[in-house]
């Protein structure tokens, strides 16, 4: 059985999800077993301008080039996964457009902000058809390694529609509001098996928001805590702003 030829693209991203799958180790090499990588930056230097299986793309889209670019490669794909926040939601790169764009150009670039044309950033799915998702800064290489698996197969990967508080609860956490600190499981999307909290960090919502967030939870947990609402959105749209464009 012949080999599906597959490529990694980067937009505008810190390449931290290509890192995240270089640094798989064992679990690389088993993947490697059954694609033929035509195209990868991050490790190769070869370059491919034929048809492609299967494209994992990373970054978002943040100017006409890298639209043009998005839909060169779209066009000769059978199979597009966007990787990452940046790629699946917008991600950092999306705080920009809470502001406005010539000023963003002029704070960044100085006198030749002329020379630097941007947009307002936007996630994959905004601009072109994405098939697999995975989501996260960075990926959560077990999702990622079933995500590859199941486009290879050509069979449906659903991203987990639930709270991470979910899979917190699971792994015997103890809650990040009881230790005093602000955290957006109650509203953001699982799947990454609550890898952030089990390491004593918090969920930055860097996987997305839940389509039917528990509001009336979420209230009782700001009220009880005495949360900032303002800091609450902030701490949101660090990764989500771009949600505000679907």
């Amino acid at each position: 059985m012949k080999k599906p030829n597959v490529a990694f693209y980067d937009f505008a991203c810190c390449e931290g999800c290509q890192l995240q799958v270089a640094n798989m180790g064992e679990s690389l090499l088993d993947l490697l077993g059954s694609i033929n990588i035509v195209e990868w930056r991050e490790v190769m230097s070869e370059k491919w301008d034929m048809k492609l299986d299967i494209s994992i793309i990373e970054g978002s889209i943040t100017d006409k080039h890298a639209i043009s670019r998005l839909k060169r490669i779209r066009k000769r794909s059978k199979i597009v996964i966007a990787y990452g926040s940046c790629a699946t939601i917008g991600g950092v790169n999306g705080m920009k457009n809470s502001f406005d764009i010539e000023e963003i150009r002029k704070y960044v670039y100085g006198d030749s902000y002329q020379f630097f044309p941007t947009e307002p950033t936007r996630a994959i799915h905004q601009i072109v058809k994405v098939d697999y998702f995975v989501n996260g800064c960075p990926v959560y290489i077990p999702e990622f390694v079933t995500v590859l698996k199941a486009a290879m197969l050509n069979i449906p990967y659903y991203v987990p529609d639930y709270a991470v508080c979910v899979e917190c609860k699971m792994n015997e956490n103890v809650c990040m509001y009881e230790r005093g600190v602000t955290c957006l499981g109650p509203v953001t999307r699982a799947g990454c098996n609550s890898w952030c909290i089990n390491n004593g960090n918090i969920c930055y919502g860097c996987r997305g928001m839940v389509s039917n967030p528990n509001i009336k939870g979420s209230q009782e947990v700001i009220a009880k805590y005495g949360i900032s609402i303002d800091m609450i959105l902030k701490k949101m749209n660090m990764y989500n702003k771009c949600r505000e464009l679907d």
